[in-house]
């Protein structure tokens, strides 16, 4: 079952752990930390995100076009991965909502750094036969994290701490560990670097990697923050004190479907995998729109769990498919950067609807949008069969 697993993809995989535990002791309890104690509404709250996540994805596609030029990839991963662990924490000194969206930034600005070169490192580092066990392993491990992080939160809050602040704090622990992992243990993969030529973007790829791209972008413009959903969550009556546990329900199930659903991509192909997670994204939004109660949601975040099993290791690994191989980190900049850049109208458009509208047109859009997605990506996007098993 782990065939493959070793090396820098194992190591990776610790590295994500350990960041999101750091990451998920504070994610679940900042829409708490905002309406409640700094006074924000579900507004700020999705131009918060938005805006952290747009700025990372302009960052990740600069930097996989830079690692496709060094031979260096470890050093942007460092670097990238070093940033997000000092940033994090400040949001225990946050005294205005201005300052959390600062300091969330400068957090996802670490993150826009190191994600396509990691990425890169990733796909350098296997055979393409189980791309999609190793992208499905390393999200497994992101979600074990995510999962950890909020238990280790609910365990800190009965028993420890009393203010959100000094929890906050002390989540700088793990992200320590983090980057301690990534200079002693990463090694790098000697790829060839392409030859120097400034710092100039390379141009949109052609054919269907562009279409693929441009699909990506597409489904995103309905995929809001999933704070929202905490915050659906607290809307049907759910108390704060389980939120965390809500969280890390959500990451189990996410961290047991990652790696079975991106090995099962390597078998019968990305394709079929993404469009039956985009599928499985549509239904479970409808169904948050719809839900009025806690079982609901709990029963919601599980079907939406499945979601993220589906997708997050298939399409990295349909991406490496049909990148070249002295590309790959500027493919991997413009997959981050489709999926980022949306990220800020998303949750933008979704907030204000919400405050608007109510709780639950903005989740009909969002089930809309991926339906056409799911639809386009059939209709317009074929790969090779020898890579992932799609008939052309």
């Amino acid at each position: 079952m782990f065939k493959g697993i070793a090396g820098n993809v194992l190591v990776l995989g610790l590295v994500s752990f350990f960041t999101d535990v750091s990451s998920e002791m504070i994610y679940p309890l900042l829409p708490l930390f905002l309406t409640g104690q700094l006074g924000a509404g579900p507004a700020f709250l999705g131009a918060i995100e938005g805006v952290a996540e747009s700025t990372a994805s302009l960052l990740k596609l600069f930097s996989g076009i830079v690692s496709d030029r060094v031979r260096r990839r470890k050093r942007l991963v460092l670097i990238g991965y070093s940033i997000s662990s000092l940033m994090r924490p400040l949001i225990g000194s946050a005294a205005s909502p201005l300052a959390v969206l600062l300091i969330r930034t400068g957090d996802r600005v670490g993150k826009g750094i190191r994600t396509s070169p990691r990425d890169a490192l990733i796909a350098d580092s296997v055979e393409p036969s189980l791309r999609g066990k190793a992208y499905g392993f390393h999200r497994s491990m992101d979600h074990a994290g995510a999962l950890v992080g909020p238990l280790v939160a609910t365990f800190l809050l009965a028993f420890f701490v009393t203010d959100l602040r000094h929890l906050f704090w002390l989540a700088g622990i793990p992200g320590l560990v983090a980057v301690l992992l990534i200079v002693w243990k990463v090694n790098e993969t000697g790829h060839t670097p392409l030859p120097k030529t400034g710092l100039q973007l390379v141009a949109l790829p052609p054919g269907r990697l562009r279409r693929y791209l441009l699909i990506l972008f597409l489904f995103t413009l309905g995929n809001s923050s999933d704070a929202f959903l905490l915050l659906k969550a607290g809307a049907v009556g759910t108390p704060s004190y389980r939120l965390p546990l809500l969280w890390a329900f959500f990451h189990l199930v996410k961290m047991l479907s990652s790696m079975p659903f991106g090995a099962l991509s390597d078998r019968i192909g990305r394709r079929s995998v993404i469009v039956a997670g985009w599928c499985v994204y549509a239904v479970s939004y409808l169904g948050f729109g719809l839900a009025r109660s806690e079982w609901q949601i709990w029963l919601l975040f599980a079907v939406y769990g499945l979601f993220f099993g589906l997708t997050e290791g298939a399409e990295k690994a349909y991406l490496a498919d049909m990148a070249e191989s002295g590309q790959r980190g500027s493919a991997f900049g413009w997959y981050n950067f489709a999926v980022g850049v949306g990220a800020l109208p998303a949750s933008l458009i979704f907030g204000g609807i919400w405050q608007y509208e109510g709780n639950v047109a903005p989740f009909i859009f969002g089930a809309s949008l991926a339906g056409v997605a799911a639809a386009a990506l059939l209709l317009l996007v074929k790969a090779p069969a020898a890579a992932g098993k799609e008939i052309s």
